[in-house]
Order: structure tokens, then sequence, then C-alpha cells
């Protein structure tokens, strides 16, 4: 896997202040992306345990709340994103995850692999960011075809539920 930065602090990114994991690497090509310079999968650098020891220190300061991943594409970086999570889970389980994908909940849920990262994480951002639904007033997304699902009762109870179901 591969990552463009690690944010220590992030408030943009979910609720209080997050350490966020940009990956890189994506195949979706939205619109005006946000992140155009994370779509390549061999832009940034190599991710090693250095990384993971470096989020895991951040994410020790009793001031954050969670991690966040995003990129590039986090559900085309399943490989290396699983341990990490698995990793911050082991010595923060008070601490959520959030993790952001252009892929919507019902692709994921279909893949095997997919759906073993999105079952370790808290909050999934979901589905492609389109120009023509942006929208600057949302929490937490940048188009109003994105949903914030809470990952855990969507899977126990076979239907999406929305964080915020009016989107702000």
């Amino acid at each position: 896997m591969r990552y463009g930065q690690i944010r220590q602090f992030d408030i943009a990114n979910g609720p209080g202040i997050r350490v966020s994991v940009f990956v890189t690497g994506c195949t979706h090509g939205c619109v005006n992306c946000f992140n155009v310079e994370y779509q390549r999968f061999d832009a940034g650098n190599v991710w090693t345990k250095k990384e993971t020891q470096q989020v895991l220190t951040y994410l020790q300061n009793p001031a954050v709340k969670g991690l966040t991943l995003l990129g590039g594409e986090p559900m085309q970086n399943t490989e290396g994103l699983i341990p990490l999570v698995q990793a911050v889970k082991k010595f923060f389980p008070h601490k959520d995850i959030w993790v952001y994908s252009g892929f919507v909940y019902e692709q994921i849920i279909k893949d095997k692999e997919k759906k073993k990262l999105l079952s370790i994480c808290d909050i999934l951002v979901d589905g492609p960011f389109i120009d023509a639904l942006k929208d600057p007033a949302l929490y937490f997304r940048g188009s109003s075809n994105q949903r914030i699902i809470q990952i855990t009762p969507s899977l126990e109870q076979g239907k999406i539920t929305l964080l915020w179901p009016d989107g702000r």
C-alpha cells in the first residue's frame, strides 16, 4: 500500500480531532476530485511498520477522537488497511474509525475484502463525489448523493442506518 499523507490533527474528515490517513490509488476518476494527486497507485510513499507506529502514537493523544481513512480509495487498499485498523482497534477500542469510499455500501458488502475492511470500521461515507450535487453545507461529505452510514447497525439489521438522516 502507498499513502499520500498522514495528518496528525484533522478536523475536516469526521467529528472532533482525528488522525487521517490518505492512501493513494483510485479508479473512480470523480470530476473535480479534491485529491486528484492521490488517484495514481504509484503516488506517495510505501506504507511500512514505521507509519503504522506513527498512527498509533498520534492516536495516544486523548484529544484525538478517532481515525479517518480516505484517499485515494481505501476500498482499493484493503490489504494494507485491514492490519492498520486491526492494530488501532486492539490498542484504542474506544476510538472510532471512519472510512470514505467512492463505492456505495451495497457494492462494498458484495466484495469479501472490502466487506472485511468495512466490518472493522465504525462509519462509512459512501458514494462517488458528484460535482453537480456538491453541497458545502453537508456534514463531512462533498455531494448530496453521499451517505454517512453507521456500519455495525447496518450490517446487523441488513438495512442502512444513517448517522445524520438529513445530512446536516
